[in-house]
């Protein structure tokens, strides 16, 4: 990744030759490591770290209303989106900010870099040792005791007291972010049902209650098959975790299951913080052959990029923050459209100023025009994957006010993956455009679960899509996988089909979706899923019923209703 490298020079201060002696106040704090970690040593007081500061945005409540204007169907300015320069204006520091935090890192002999466009968050190297000083920290090496993987943490950091309110957070300190998903388990079987049997609807072969590939998904969705015709309608795939996706695998999948493709179809490679995509078939990951395998066999035609995001930044929330930083300066036209994402974290291992200032990036992207799609998670109301719990663990990036958050669903006569992450945040309040159907929601369902949820947070997911034992190819096998990490890429598919036919009809692609989603046309295109619950914490967590609840959230599309509500017909 290309980074900018201003260094403030003109607001840089001629450092001392002593530091001064400064107030320090607690800036972010936690009891205690979360659940799977534990602390193993001290931290090596020559070790280097790379630290991000964040600094607040000029007018945040600006960007937002900004995004609201052009994403609300009912605006005369819906579609309008901003461009990078007039984002900037909102996210970028203060003059006043930028002076006090470049001279407090002069005095102390520190040059920063800029890592992203707005100028709002700067990058510094310096040992554990400096670190433990300039922070009053105790950086120390944690364990995550299911992989073994160490990093170095501070449980509480300080800053001095002229900072406070110029500085948002330093990270890596308090947060412990190993991207987390759904990594579905590949169960391989030994022949593929590729002929369809007989229907037990006008269109959906029986087979889908057994296996699910493209063609069921477009018989129960009415996703039409047809390619799409503009070459910078770009839907893009996040990939972490050394996760690449296989092209051998992705041709065996096209040959069984879009014999109407050509089976070379293949996708654009994108890297960035060190990421890779080998094509050794073998290593390929399950997550990112499912990603790509559903979006080039559902989005028809439409230019896939899959972005292979590394762990040079040895740090997984900065690899959340660098995609949108890298998607963001790309040009109209060459920017994704549609970004899905099937990783996250569970909401606790995250501090609230660093899943503000993510969720606030997503804001910023969705204000450009790029519809932000993420897997709501596969532990019910117990997080990211089943765990022990006595309060029921939102999902984070999925519960951001301004991301769309994809649960799954299972059958032809659709019902609610129990597995499916949903509830409400503890981050976030409720947006605007979800408010009454939260009210609802929490009316009808009365003490059932009260004191394990916050009844005024952001609810999620926002729509489902099928999740349960979708056919993919990998290591040259065919077999299946369940999980969100199922649902969102091929939800993401259908909004990159609606994107063609918008951008050929001369209008603009749809950008941040929920507010659409929520009005009533919107919510008109989605068929209400009514049975079925998500379990965990040794409850039976929520259950789905009319109208929006937090399993299934809206339901699931239809498209040719989809197509009616944005315009097309």
């Amino acid at each position: 990744m290309v980074f900018a490298t201003a260094v403030f020079a003109s607001l840089l201060l001629i450092a001392s030759a002593k530091p001064l002696e400064r107030r320090m106040v607690m800036h972010e704090t936690r009891a205690a490591a979360p659940q799977g970690f534990v602390h193993t040593s001290a931290a090596p007081a020559a070790k280097e770290l790379t630290l991000r500061i964040a600094m607040p945005p000029t007018d945040i409540a600006g960007l937002e209303s900004a995004l609201m204007t052009v994403s609300d169907p009912a605006s005369d300015l819906y579609g309008q989106h901003l461009t990078l320069d007039e984002v900037n204006e909102f996210v970028k520091p203060t003059a006043e900010t930028l002076q006090t935090v470049s001279a407090w890192l002069s005095e102390n002999n520190i040059t920063p870099k800029t890592i992203t466009p707005a100028g709002d968050q700067l990058s510094i190297t310096i040992p554990v040792s400096q670190a433990n000083e300039l922070f009053s920290a105790e950086f120390s090496v944690f364990t995550h005791v299911e992989s073994g993987a160490e990093s170095i943490r501070t449980l509480a950091y300080h800053l001095p007291a002229e900072l406070i309110g110029h500085v948002d957070f330093i990270h890596p300190t308090v947060s412990f972010t190993p991207p987390i998903s759904g990594q579905p388990l590949f169960s391989a079987i030994e022949k593929t049902p590729v002929a369809e049997v007989a229907p037990v609807s006008d269109a959906v072969p029986t087979s889908c209650n057994t296996v699910i590939t493209p063609a069921c998904l477009q018989a129960m969705y009415g996703i039409p098959a047809t390619a799409t015709k503009n070459k910078n309608n770009i839907l893009a795939v996040s990939g972490f975790i050394d996760e690449w996706a296989n092209q051998a695998d992705l041709k065996q999948f096209l040959t069984a299951f879009r014999t109407d493709m050509n089976s070379s179809t293949t996708f654009t490679l994108q890297t960035l913080d060190g990421g890779v995509n080998t094509q050794t078939r073998s290593s390929a990951g399950v997550e990112a052959n499912l990603d790509i395998q559903y979006t080039i066999g559902v989005a028809t035609g439409a230019p896939i990029t899959f972005i292979s995001v590394g762990d040079s930044n040895s740090d997984g929330i900065s690899g959340f923050l660098d995609i949108i930083t890298t998607i963001s300066k790309e040009a109209t036209g060459t920017r994704p459209n549609v970004l899905t994402t099937s990783y996250g974290f569970n909401e606790p291992d995250l501090s609230r100023a660093v899943a503000t200032t993510l969720c606030n990036s997503y804001m910023a992207l969705g204000a450009m025009g790029t519809s932000l799609l993420f897997s709501s998670g596969d532990g019910g109301v117990s997080g990211s994957q089943s765990q022990s719990c006595t309060t029921f663990i939102p999902t984070i990036p999925s519960n951001c006010p301004w991301v769309t958050s994809v649960g799954a669903t299972q059958n032809i006569a659709e019902t609610a993956a129990s597995f499916s992450s949903g509830g409400f945040g503890n981050y976030f309040p409720i947006p605007s455009y979800q408010a009454t159907d939260v009210a609802g929601y929490i009316s009808a369902i009365g003490t059932t679960n009260s004191g394990k949820y916050n009844a005024s947070g952001r609810g999620f997911p926002d729509i489902s899509f099928q999740g349960v034992n979708f056919e993919i190819a990998w290591d040259a096998q065919t077999g299946t996988v369940s999980g969100t990490s199922c649902s969102s890429p091929a939800f993401a598919s259908v909004i990159a089909l609606l994107n063609d036919e918008l951008i050929t009809a001369g209008k603009s692609p749809l950008g941040f979706l929920n507010p659409f989603l929520y009005s009533t046309t919107g919510r008109a295109a989605f068929t209400d899923i009514t049975t079925g619950t998500n379990p965990g914490c040794s409850t039976n967590g929520f259950s789905a019923r009319a109208g929006w609840d937090p399993v299934t959230g809206l339901g699931t599309p239809n498209y040719a209703k989809l197509r009616t509500a944005v315009g097309l017909s």
